[in-house]
């Protein structure tokens, strides 16, 4: 995981393209730029990275099971809760599962969980279009090749 560059997932667990749903494993650095202002001398996680690695793992799955050829964003958050802190070396699952499917856009209950404890939930909204560009499509596929490289389950 590198919280600055936004690359906040490390390993597929398990996913269902069919069934809708995805569980990927994380841990946060010890160390990152974002802990130093995030607080200054009390690192946690920021909420706004906890809603960003559900959306992650949730477009994650939309964009397998369209077969990598398809763009997914961030449409909104809904029923957002942040349960605990999550600090420093902390290893995290986040969990998605597709609760709707519409005319372009997706429902996706998520949750983050530090150990067994809830850190967070939150149901996703995800617009699925055409690649904005070819470049966006390609720069894409390099950005998930370690995620894919580094996951037991090829799907």
């Amino acid at each position: 995981m590198r919280l600055e560059y936004f690359e906040l997932l490390d390993r597929v667990e398990e996913i269902d393209l069919e069934g809708g749903s995805i569980r990927i494993s994380s841990t946060l650095p010890e160390r990152s730029p974002v802990f130093d202002g995030h607080f200054p001398s009390f690192p946690i996680l920021p909420g706004v990275l906890m809603l960003e690695m559900m959306n992650q793992a949730a477009g994650y799955l939309l964009y397998r099971r369209f077969k990598r050829e398809r763009f997914v964003f961030l449409g909104g958050v809904k029923r957002a809760k942040f349960r605990r802190m999550v600090k420093p070396g902390t290893s995290l699952q986040i969990t998605g599962r597709i609760t709707h499917d519409g005319s372009g856009f997706f429902i996706a209950e998520t949750s983050l969980k530090a150990g067994s404890e809830s850190a967070a939930d939150a149901e996703i909204i995800l617009i699925v279009q055409d690649f904005p560009t070819p470049e966006a499509r390609a720069a894409l596929a390099r950005s998930t090749d370690f995620l894919e490289a580094a996951s037991p389950v090829t799907a």
